[in-house]
């Protein structure tokens, strides 16, 4: 696939494109399932959320990315809204390509237009590839994570 990449706000008919570059390497596979009435729902509620961005790149108009983006106010650092970049995926044949690049800075793009202090993002400890390539976009590992499934 060649072209220039483009990317907009995800469409409810791409929940299946979507859920598929989700599944699209081991973790996924472990965490995904099959396009459910919960994921309609939680589409409906992205979409209805001005602080969210659902988003897809695209390549020769097949949709080979998605990502999404939070936008969090919070009191500390003076008032300072955040940004929180989460389940970005390029397509696995693509992946060195530039392409997952140039769809992050799409999305810094936005966090800087709605005025973000700083973004922030999680990612699995054993995605070392991830690792490297959020490293060479100038994220930090800064802080150390917690969660608590429920």
């Amino acid at each position: 696939m060649t072209g220039e990449l483009s990317m907009r706000m995800a469409e409810r008919g791409d929940i299946p494109a979507v859920l598929s570059l989700l599944m699209d390497d081991n973790l996924g596979k472990q965490k995904e399932g099959a396009l459910s009435a919960a994921h309609d729902a939680a589409f409906t509620a992205i979409a209805r959320d001005e602080n969210q961005i659902l988003a897809v790149a695209l390549l020769a108009n097949e949709i080979v990315g998605c990502l999404q983006v939070t936008f969090i106010p919070g009191l500390s650092r003076q008032g300072m809204w955040r940004a929180q970049i989460e389940s970005v995926r390029i397509a696995s044949s693509l992946r060195g390509s530039g392409h997952g690049t140039s769809f992050l800075r799409w999305a810094i793009a936005r966090c800087k237009e709605r005025q973000c202090g700083l973004v922030q993002l999680f990612m699995d400890k054993s995605r070392q590839n991830a690792y490297r390539f959020y490293n060479s976009l100038g994220f930090k590992a800064s802080h150390e994570g917690f969660r608590l499934d429920l």
